[in-house]
């Protein structure tokens, strides 16, 4: 038998619709018993995603993190105990106040060992860390996008003096010395302000000063994305229909600059995560005794002896940001995968 054109062409089109893990069979459809069923973007995008063992064993990670995240009040009764309880009864305060026992004490009551000198247990500690460090990441992230998203499409989709302006702010943004602003700002910022004090206002500063100073990334990104999109032929026709500025921003461009800003942002992520364990290493970040993961890693560094008070914060960092970028690398393989050629 021999084959057209159009046979060939209508098998490239059955396969290119064709569900993941379902075959369609072109005869049944050219017959007329099978429809063909379009998929949309986030279909085809879900279909190469799941089979990324990968990025799915990273996204597996992060839901864990999160959940125990969030379960940590109750993990911690079961086992470690409250995360600034003190366990001098651990310790042999005649060799510094040394955990007793191998691997820093570690036993069934506490799996990650105690700290030095004040016995408080590392894994309810780390639980808690999880906490602080994936709440500061992700409202930090959340700041950015927003604000990178706004700027780029109104710097991409209007040009001109527009866009020259909105660049050069960028520019700026991207050259300010964010960490050395950050440790003079928590240095001079008073203990209560906008109706806060304590911990919420330093968490709430963090995520200012993680989140603000660091939208012009995404900003670039969502403004190169619009530029190659307003010039479209689905744009052209809602301009030629009558559509004002704000239906084509919104109902034409917006929805398909959702891929690209939520891989950036999956990726951004573990970027506030280190920025955060970075300002709390320098004494900047979360106040003590809240435990956070780089709080942890500067007070081990006092205690280098003992390799253990340093290892579990270090290891929970270094498996969550592998994790967010692991996602984030297959979620942009999944919305383009020309990327990963």
């Amino acid at each position: 038998m021999v084959r057209t054109t159009s046979d060939t062409a209508e098998e490239v089109a059955l396969s290119t619709l064709e569900e993941p893990g379902h075959a369609i069979d072109p005869e049944a459809v050219v017959a007329g018993e099978r429809n063909i069923e379009g998929r949309s973007l986030s279909h085809i995008a879900w279909g190469r995603l799941r089979k990324d063992k990968v990025a799915l064993t990273g996204a597996a990670f992060i839901v864990f993190l999160v959940v125990v995240a969030l379960l940590a009040p109750l993990i911690v009764k079961v086992t470690g105990g409250p995360p600034n309880a003190f366990h001098e009864d651990l310790l042999d305060m005649n060799f510094g106040g040394i955990p007793i026992g191998a691997f820093g004490g570690m036993s069934w009551d506490h799996p990650m060992g105690v700290e030095t000198v004040n016995g408080r247990d590392i894994f309810s500690r780390v639980l808690y860390g999880a906490r602080i460090s994936l709440l500061i990441a992700i409202l930090a992230t959340i700041v950015s996008v927003v604000i990178g998203t706004v700027v780029g499409i109104v710097a991409g989709f209007f040009g001109g003096w527009v866009d020259a302006v909105l660049s050069r702010v960028m520019d700026v943004f991207l050259a300010f010395p964010i960490l050395v602003f950050a440790i003079a700002l928590s240095g001079v910022f008073p203990n209560e302000a906008f109706g806060l004090k304590g911990l919420p206002l330093r968490l709430a500063l963090l995520v200012f000063v993680i989140g603000f100073f660091n939208w012009p990334y995404i900003g670039r990104i969502v403004r190169g994305q619009t530029i190659s999109l307003r010039e479209r032929e689905y744009v052209e026709a809602a301009r030629s229909l009558g559509a004002r500025r704000p239906y084509i921003l919104f109902t034409e461009l917006l929805p398909n600059l959702l891929a690209p800003i939520l891989v950036y942002a999956t990726l951004i992520i573990p970027t506030n995560i280190l920025f955060e364990a970075a300002l709390s290493f320098l004494g900047v970040g979360v106040p003590p005794p809240t435990a956070s993961w780089g709080g942890m890693l500067s007070d081990a560094v006092n205690f280098y002896t003992v390799p253990h008070f340093m290892f579990w914060p270090g290891l929970a960092i270094f498996l969550t940001v592998l994790a967010f970028n692991l996602f984030g690398d297959g979620l942009r393989d999944a919305f383009d995968p020309k990327s990963s050629r």
